[in-house]
Formats: C-alpha cells, structure tokens, sequence
C-alpha cells in the first residue's frame, strides 16, 4: 500500500475528514487531498505533520498492519446497544463503538415515574427527539412541556432541562445529543 492509500486508511479509521486532519495540523485540505491521491510526495517531516493530527508516529504509520484492523460498524444490532441508563431508565447507545462520532443517537425507554433525575441537565450542544410511544414530561428551562406519540422537540441543550414519565405508560423516545 502507497503512503496516500495508507494516510486515507488511517485517517478514516481515526473517524478524521481531510478538512478535520488539515485543520488540525495547519494545511489546506487541497494538500491532504494531493497526498491520499499520491498527486505529490512528502517529505518525512511534511508527513510527520500531518501525522501529528492524527495523533500516529511514522514507525506506527509504515508498521501498522491495517488488514488486521476492523473497520468501523454501520449496522449495530439490539444486543451491541450498551444501556447507559440506570433505575428505570433505560438509554441504548447506537453506535457506541463508532470512532470519534460526533453525536449519540439514543433509544430511551422511561418506565412510569421515570426521569433523568431531580437535578436539571445542561450542556454544550443541542438536543432532539422524537416520542415513538407512550407520554413525557420534559421540561425546558421553566416551560414544561406534554409530549405524545409521535411529538418531537429540539432544543438548545445550555438551558436546563429534564425527562420525566409521569404517566402510566412506558414512554420511548428516539434522540440525538452531541456526543461528550
């Protein structure tokens, strides 16, 4: 494998973009394009770089046996869904294992009195979701909201904010957070 297949391979693997791998060690995106086309050759401090945003060291690159290296999952099945809820929460991850994703895509089951907890939740990003069955209670800086089958929302998640399943029946939701 030539050193432009090889960087293209390993930049993928690392879940980069060319733009992400030019951004991060101060190239234009043109020059990681040339490089994975083979269109010019660098020299070894130029590829170490832009090695260097990967992070990866030169040995690593020209040693690394990438046919043994699995790439990453596109289908995740209902058994590989780590659940990261506690109580009666329960919040499958889709994609857990995907390197360097950006977002977590999540299916939430609240069992009846449910909810993220007493404290509000607050952080970088924003939030979305969509109610596939039952009711929740979310509650959005002091605005409380009623949401039914097949209701969504989407929102600023800086404000404070909370899921509660207040009624009698399993609530499921199908969200999207920034990835922390």
């Amino acid at each position: 494998m030539d050193v432009g297949e090889r960087l293209k391979a390993i930049r993928k693997m690392n879940g980069l973009s060319q733009r992400e791998l030019a951004k991060r060690v101060g190239v234009t995106n043109s020059t990681i394009s040339m490089i994975e086309k083979n269109g010019v050759s660098p020299s070894v401090s130029s590829l170490k770089k832009v090695l260097s945003g990967i992070p990866i060291s030169i040995g690593d690159f020209f040693t690394l046996d990438l046919d043994d290296i699995e790439p990453d999952s596109v289908v995740y099945k209902a058994a590989e869904m780590p659940d990261i809820g506690s109580n009666n929460l329960s919040l499958k991850l889709i994609g857990g294992r995907y390197k360097g994703r950006s977002m977590d895509l999540l299916v939430e089951r609240y069992e009846p009195g449910a909810e993220t907890g007493p404290e509000m939740l607050q952080h970088p990003g924003e939030e979305a979701g969509v109610v596939i069955r039952g009711e929740i209670e979310l509650t959005v800086g002091f605005q409380v909201y009623h949401l039914k089958t097949g209701d969504g929302y989407y929102f600023d998640s800086n404000r404070p904010h909370r899921f509660r399943n207040s009624f009698a029946e399993v609530c499921e939701i199908v969200s999207a957070n920034p990835a922390v």
